[in-house]
């Protein structure tokens, strides 16, 4: 181990700023509304999330109290749920159940956990991690934020679509969702796909200006292997959301056309197939996963070394092993389709194939592990989310392995321990991650430090009610228990689970009550929190050497890099940025020559 005091990031006050901000500062009301600036589009895309996540939530809760006391009248709400959800007492009926499970899964994965990862943080971060002063297209950053809005308005209208909302599952598999006779939501069903499509473009716009800003504007000496992690996983994640986003814009555009213009894409009785859909969706569907995971990974793989008080170990086998998992996640669609009678060959292929891409998730996991030993780890918010992540995102891997296994799959596919795998990879692994990052840059975006002990509440009873609520999907779909029933009881040989459904449902709406949490904690902080240094963490990275929060353009001189990313201290770690009677930690660096 070498100690070096020499900073890393440098400013060289001859070097004009390179960052392209020709646009104006916007004032007044129309910065909310519609503004060149990637900050305030990165916080656009935060608070719109939010309130699709509070959304998301409610019909989740919907869902679990339906699972957990079927047939009995949703309290103090029900009676005021559309006739297409529930009866005139309140009981929610099978047709709406499964509407809700469609509405819900499809608003927290298009509308809550990509916006954030990608939209938020990736809007609001990279300029600054990479020392520009705002995105390569600034224009196109705020129109693949409205395009996101408008596609939100579809999303809702299908609600009072007639017929109410698509109850086809997130997946809309056919040909209940391509055929009218089949699906009593029709209108609903092409305000999905009307909703899916507008979506994607406002994805594809985004990520190909993450990657022209990437490529084009990092500051002198950043070259591609000092990136920090967050950049390189949003760097990767958009050459993913390229390749696959369209293939499911183009599904749903066949569909709604199936749907309202006579054609057979997806329709047997005209000659088209119903396995096509799954073929497509699931193209784009796997590559997905890793879309909502990897900026995750960036962002506890950057916030984990600052409350280690290390380097990250191995970060080239980060970016490496970022790198394997967007190019091997396009290779492995199939495994979803294990039970559709492919060919053993091929079924064996995907399966391979999916042991395969556990490596580099592997690699990652020993590399988090090898940057917390030894360190001198300090417990706060965001680092008990970051460590949590890892944890949980580690027991929804492990259950991803077990269902490689094609003989494995065939018995537990479309049954709860599907649903319990998925949810522990992205929300113990995604939102988890987003808790951890919003703790994290809170300072930075709003000038303010979040309440630590609400934080720790929030994390506490996330923690507890979260594993509460999906760890027994594990033996429920061990059990037998399909996905997409609405009353469990009316199956003779799930009555002896359903105590823990009642368990699941209790876990559900703690883990809802620890979000209020949260949300207290963020509003309170936005108005009364303690004013925030301009670097809270003593962290490494650029965006911690200008303001809090930033100005106008980010960098009024060009910063220029000369080692890193993690490898170093950063010039203005000063003694008042930490508690009173404490010392500054020794700044060392690891020599990995």
């Amino acid at each position: 181990m070498n100690i070096s005091t020499e900073p890393t990031i440098q400013v060289d006050a001859t070097i004009p700023n390179i960052a392209v901000h020709d646009h104006h500062e916007t004032k007044g009301m129309m910065q909310y509304l519609w503004s060149y600036d990637h900050k305030m589009i990165g916080l656009q895309y935060f608070w719109t999330a939010f309130a699709f996540l509070l959304l998301g939530g409610a019909l989740a809760m919907a869902v679990r109290y339906q699972l957990g006391f079927p047939n009995h009248p949703v309290p103090l709400i029900g009676r005021f749920l559309p006739s297409s959800l529930a009866s005139d007492d309140g009981t929610i009926i099978p047709g709406g159940y499964n509407m809700l499970v469609t509405m819900h899964a499809t608003i927290m994965v298009f509308f809550v956990v990509m916006p954030l990862l990608i939209g938020a943080f990736g809007n609001y971060l990279i300029p600054l991690k990479i020392g520009a002063g705002d995105m390569a297209f600034p224009l196109l950053n705020e129109v693949s934020y409205w395009l996101y809005v408008i596609s939100g308005f579809f999303i809702l209208a299908a609600f009072f679509a007639p017929g109410g909302a698509p109850g086809t599952g997130w997946t809309a598999y056919a040909p209940l969702s391509a055929v009218a006779a089949y699906n009593q939501t029709q209108i609903g069903q092409s305000l999905w796909g009307v909703a899916i499509f507008i979506n994607g473009l406002a994805s594809i716009a985004g990520a190909t200006n993450y990657i022209t800003t990437i490529i084009t504007m990092r500051a002198p000496g950043m070259t591609m292997f000092r990136l920090p992690l967050t950049v390189w996983s949003l760097f990767i994640t958009s050459i993913l959301l390229i390749f696959a986003v369209p293939v499911l814009s183009a599904a749903a555009a066949m569909l709604f056309f199936d749907l309202n213009c006579g054609t057979s894409f997806f329709k047997p009785a005209g000659g088209g197939q119903p396995l096509l859909w799954q073929h497509l969706f699931w193209f784009f569907g796997h590559p997905e996963v890793y879309i909502m995971i990897l900026p995750a990974m960036g962002l506890v793989s950057e916030i984990m070394p600052v409350f280690a008080r290390k380097p990250v170990f191995g970060y080239k086998a980060m970016v490496y092993a970022m790198a394997s998992i967007g190019l091997l996640g396009f290779i492995v669609w199939g495994h979803h389709m294990f039970v559709s009678g492919m060919n053993l060959t091929l079924s064996a292929t995907f399966a391979v194939s999916t042991m395969v891409i556990a490596v580099p998730s592997g690699i990652k996991t020993f590399n988090w592990l090898g940057t917390v030993w030894r360190g001198s780890i300090e417990y706060t918010v965001p680092m008990c989310f970051t460590l949590a992540f890892v944890s949980m995102f580690v027991i929804g891997g492990l259950s991803g392995i077990f269902m490689a296994s094609t003989p494995v799959d065939l018995f537990v596919h479309h049954t709860y321990f599907i649903v319990a795998h998925f949810h522990y990879v992205l929300f113990g692994g995604s939102l988890f991650a987003i808790f951890a990052g919003i703790y994290f840059w809170f300072p930075k975006m709003f000038g303010r430090m979040m309440n630590p002990t609400l934080g720790m509440i929030h994390f506490l009873a996330t923690l507890i009610f979260f594993n509460l609520t999906f760890f027994p999907m594990h033996n429920l779909g061990l059990g037998g228990m399909m996905r997409r029933i609405a009353d469990p009881t009316v199956y003779e040989h799930l009555r002896q689970l359903q105590p823990l459904n009642v368990i699941c449902t209790i876990g559900a709406f703690g883990l809802g009550l620890s979000t209020l949490v949260f949300f207290l904690n963020l509003f309170y902080s936005l108005y009364k929190g303690p004013q925030a240094p301009n670097n809270p963490w003593l962290a490494t990275t650029l965006e911690w050497t200008v303001s809090s929060p930033p100005g106008h353009g980010n960098f009024a001189i060009t910063p220029t890099v000369y080692n890193g990313p993690y490898e170093y201290s950063v010039p203005g770690m000063e003694q008042d940025y930490l508690p009173q009677n404490e010392k500054a930690p020794a700044h060392v660096s690891l020599d990995t020559h």
